[in-house]
């Protein structure tokens, strides 16, 4: 049986690296640090009340190494109702410690932190481009980040895809101009 060799007569092209495709993603800027908690409820009386005197000492004997460099996220997880100040002095204490802190879960910490990243970002610089937000990431990335990239590339873009180079699914196209 004779072989058809017009294929490997022909050199291989990348087709996906001549497409002019800029990739975008958003999984690069995930944090890099730690995140770790802090759960007001520990330091409540009966997981509920917070006692001004108490809480203060709790607080000033406590060793807060275990706190450095790290995201750490300050919640109460059951349903006391805490005053402001009491996250405001958690805060005090963890300032010359912790990389960065936030009151919430980390999904809020997320969405905070890629709404920064992305208004950071010169999306001018993809004016007139074929842009892919690369998608299936190994991180967590919220969805919201995926939104506000095409929400703030928009503008500029020529098109905007989401997922792989070699598998992407069409989001926005700029029309032609006639």
């Amino acid at each position: 049986m004779k072989k058809n060799n017009l294929i490997a007569d022909q050199p291989l092209v990348n087709r996906v690296a001549n497409s002019g495709l800029i990739t975008i993603n958003l999984e690069e800027d995930y944090p890099t640090r730690d995140f770790i908690d802090f759960d007001l409820k520990e330091y409540l009386f009966k997981e509920l009340i917070l006692k001004e005197k108490d809480f203060r000492l709790a607080l000033k004997e406590m060793d807060w190494e275990v706190y450095r460099d790290k995201i750490v996220l300050i919640y109460c997880s059951t349903d006391a109702i805490l005053p402001v100040w009491s996250y405001m002095l958690v805060s005090a204490y963890l300032a010359p410690i912790a990389y960065d802190q936030y009151q919430g879960p980390k999904s809020e910490y997320l969405k905070q932190h890629y709404t920064q990243v992305i208004a950071d970002m010169d999306c001018a610089a993809h004016e007139g481009k074929k842009v892919v937000i690369k998608g299936c990431s190994d991180k967590d990335v919220p969805p919201s980040a995926y939104l506000q990239m095409t929400k703030a590339l928009q503008p500029y873009a020529q098109s905007i895809m989401y997922g792989e180079p070699c598998s992407t699914v069409p989001i926005f196209k700029r029309p032609r101009k006639v």
